[in-house]
């Protein structure tokens, strides 16, 4: 099972999708023309159903096979959204939209799948369903909660779904996944640290919120550094502190703090949020203060079952030959893991070559990668639902 010849006649095809999306990127959930464009598609593909709005604007996808005896049926997931940043690429077809860039390759994810669509609706070699699921708003959205949330799982009748994303510094062409935790789950919080605002040339006659919101600062770091086993991933970090004052002499009533919280075991997970509220309300209160924490859980553990990871990685093997069974997981998070929550499966990553990261202003999607992405979505479903 290599890179399938198809792959190579399709590409100009799916390399001109892939710089459509590119060029008129969308954010969240507010991705109509994509979502538009792919229900399109799919419906000139052939698709037995295309159904749109799936968690507000997802699309939905059903290819069945010569065959269902089996009574398999296997998802496939792509994600649509782009990202608030300005490109910085310089390409022919960079984005028509000020502030807002496919930075982290769904453009190329999204065309990835739509190829491999095309072909599993022109052969049909496989003995069940197939599943296409596009997805909106994987940046900070929560898109694929909100498609689970809206009976995606039952309603298409889905027992195993996988994923992919690119990434940079790895050889195009080259996968890479590891069983068990894959990505991190990723928490944020807010923290109002009340002290009693006053004049700077009389600090002792206030409480400086300010001294304070560094002490809990330098306190939250000790969550990683001493009270969690060395040998499980965490990071707590504060990313914004600001104080309702920017004058040079006063000493400020309030100040406001913002983070995230990044772990990869759901029991180091609740440890840390409970750790993380007791050190702010126990610091303040050491300096006479109050701190109160509003503390939200975000994306979970993306996390591979051992079985699909393995039928996964022997998928990518029959493609290019090159896969890293052990890569490294991440401590960046995924919405896929909701899917992966629901049902088993697999998230791998493909190989974007020496670009710049994702989230970066100058990243691009390499189009060299799509016969190796859109071969392992169809040989997924082949290899999975055989036909006898």
């Amino acid at each position: 099972m290599p890179v399938k010849n198809r792959f190579a006649e399709l590409l100009p095809e799916i390399t001109a999708w892939r710089r459509d999306f590119h060029e008129n990127p969308e954010l969240l959930f507010e991705v109509q023309r994509t979502a538009g464009k792919v229900a399109g598609l799919l419906g000139d593909f052939g698709c037995d159903e295309v159904v749109e709005g799936i968690g507000r604007t997802g699309v939905v996808g059903v290819i069945r096979g010569r065959t269902d005896t089996k009574g398999r049926v296997i998802g496939l997931r792509a994600d649509m959204d782009a990202l608030p940043i300005r490109e910085a690429t310089g390409l022919a077809y960079a984005s028509k939209v000020e502030g807002r860039m496919h930075a982290c390759g769904h453009d190329g994810h999204t065309a990835m799948l739509l190829g491999a669509a095309k072909y599993l609706a022109e052969t049909r070699n496989f003995d069940g369903t197939a599943v296409v699921i596009f997805q909106p708003a994987e940046e900070g959205g929560g898109g694929g909660r909100e498609m689970v949330r809206d009976g995606m799982i039952e309603r298409f009748g889905i027992q195993e779904v996988y994923g992919m994303h690119n990434m940079p510094g790895i050889p195009v062409g080259t996968f890479a996944i590891r069983p068990g935790a894959m990505m991190a789950a990723a928490d944020q919080f807010d923290i109002i640290v009340t002290g009693k605002g006053g004049h700077a040339a009389k600090p002792h006659e206030c409480v400086d919120s300010t001294l304070v919101a560094a002490h809990v600062v330098i306190a939250l770091q000790s969550i990683a550094s001493r009270n969690v086993d060395p040998l499980k991933q965490v990071v707590v970090s504060v990313c914004s502190v600001r104080s309702e004052s920017e004058a040079h002499n006063v000493i400020s009533q309030t100040v406001a703090m913002r983070g995230t919280v990044r772990t990869m075991d759901p029991v180091v997970q609740d440890f840390v949020e409970a750790r993380v509220k007791a050190i702010c309300e126990a610091t303040a209160l050491a300096f006479g203060a109050t701190a109160t924490v509003d503390y939200r859980r975000g994306y979970p553990v993306t996390m591979n079952t051992p079985e699909n990871t393995g039928f996964a990685a022997e998928v990518a093997r029959a493609v290019s030959g090159r896969v890293d069974t052990d890569t490294a997981p991440l401590m960046g998070a995924e919405d896929f893991s909701f899917m992966l929550n629901e049902r088993p499966g697999a998230y791998i990553f493909l190989g974007n070559g020496d670009t710049a990261m994702v989230h970066h202003p100058a990243y691009n999607f390499d189009d060299s990668a799509i016969p190796f992405g859109s071969s392992w979505y169809a040989g997924m479903v082949e290899a999975r639902m055989p036909v006898a």
